[in-house]
C-alpha cells in the first residue's frame, strides 16, 4: 500500500481507537455509544442539508470523495518530469522549425509523436486541452504575453472554483454536523421527559443516549468531515500546481526564452516535495529522441 493510502488509513485507526478504546479504558460501557436512531437524525439531517444546499455538478463530484482521498495527490514526481520534457519538446520543435510545425501535433494529440512519449500527460484530458488550446491560440498569432496570461488566469480559476465547490460543501458539512447532534440530543431529552415517571435507572439510560446525539455530531464534524474538507483542499493545491507549471512555461516560451529555460521557469513553480531537480530535467530532455 503507498504512503498516501496509508496516511488515510492509519489516521481513522487512530482516531476511532483514540476515542473509542479511551471510552472503554474509562470504564464506559460500549453498547451506551449505539444509538442507530441518534445515527439517523444527524446522519440523515446532514444528507438532506447538503443536497439542499449544493448543486447537481457538486453532489456528482461528491460521489468520487473517497477515492480523491484514498488516491491523494494524482501527479507523481515523474508525472512533472514528463510534463516538462513535453513542454521542451514543444519549444524545441518551433525553435528548429517554426512554429507552425506544431500544428500537426496540436490538432491530433492522439496521433502526435510528441505526446505519445508522454503518456502520463496525454492520460490527461484536461492538461492536453490546456497545453494545445494555448498552442494553438500562438499558431494563430496570439502572443502578446500579458493577454495570454490574463486569459489563463481566468481559466485556472474556473478550474480552481470548481474544486473549492467541493472543498466548501465538505466543510460545511462539519460546520453543520454539531448543530445537528445538538438538534438530535434534544429530541432525545424530549423523550426522556415524556418518560419522567419510569424508575432513575432507564432514564439515566434515556438521558445518557440523549447525550450520545452531542458526542455523535461532534465526533464525526471534527473527526472526520472536518479533517476530509482539510485533505480535499490541500490535494486540489498540490494538483493545482501541475497547471501553473505548464502556464508558467508556456508564457516563458511566448516571451522569447530558450526551450530549455523556459521549462526552468516552469520547473521553479513545482513544490519542492516532486520538483524535479535541474540535473534530472537536463538528463531527461538530453534523452528524448531526435525530433520529427
Amino acid at each position: 500500500m503507498k504512503v498516501r493510502h496509508m496516511r488515510l488509513v492509519i489516521g481513522v485507526i487512530i482516531i476511532i481507537v483514540c476515542v473509542i478504546g479511551g471510552f472503554i479504558a474509562m470504564g464506559g460501557h460500549l453498547a451506551v455509544l449505539v444509538q442507530p436512531f441518534e445515527a439517523l437524525i444527524i446522519l440523515g439531517a446532514a444528507l438532506g442539508a447538503f443536497i439542499i444546499g449544493n448543486t447537481g455538478a457538486v453532489l456528482k463530484q461528491t460521489l468520487g470523495v473517497f477515492g480523491i482521498l484514498f488516491r491523494g495527490p494524482r501527479y507523481s514526481k515523474q508525472a512533472y518530469v514528463d510534463l516538462l520534457g513535453l513542454q521542451y519538446s514543444l519549444f524545441k520543435l518551433v525553435q528548429t522549425k517554426g512554429v507552425l510545425a506544431l500544428e500537426q501535433h496540436i490538432e491530433n494529440p492522439g496521433e502526435s509523436t510528441i505526446f505519445q512519449r508522454f503518456p502520463t500527460f496525454t492520460a490527461n484530458h484536461h492538461a492536453v486541452e490546456f497545453m494545445c488550446d494555448y498552442l494553438r491560440m500562438v499558431t494563430l498569432g496570439s502572443n502578446v504575453v500579458h493577454e495570454m496570461e490574463a486569459l489563463m488566469d481566468e481559466e485556472l480559476e474556473t478550474h480552481h472554483q470548481e474544486n473549492d465547490r467541493l472543498v466548501t460543501a465538505v466543510q460545511a458539512l462539519a460546520d453543520g454536523t454539531p448543530a445537528l447532534g445538538i438538534v438530535a440530543a434534544v429530541l432525545g431529552v424530549i423523550h426522556t421527559m415524556g418518560s419522567i415517571s419510569e424508575p432513575p435507572e432507564v432514564l439515566g439510560h434515556m438521558i445518557g443516549g440523549a447525550l450520545v446525539g452531542t458526542f455523535l455530531g461532534v465526533f464525526v464534524a471534527y473527526g472526520f468531515f472536518g479533517p476530509m474538507a482539510q485533505s480535499l483542499r490541500n490535494i486540489f493545491e498540490a494538483e493545482s500546481k501541475y497547471f501553473l507549471s505548464m502556464k508558467v512555461g508556456l508564457l516563458a516560451h511566448m516571451s522569447g526564452y530558450a526551450p530549455s529555460i523556459a521549462i526552468e521557469f516552469a520547473r521553479k513553480a513545482l513544490m519542492s516535495e516532486v520538483r524535479p531537480t535541474f540535473a534530472e530535467i537536463d538528463e531527461s530532455t538530453a534523452n528524448l529522441p531526435a525530433l520529427n
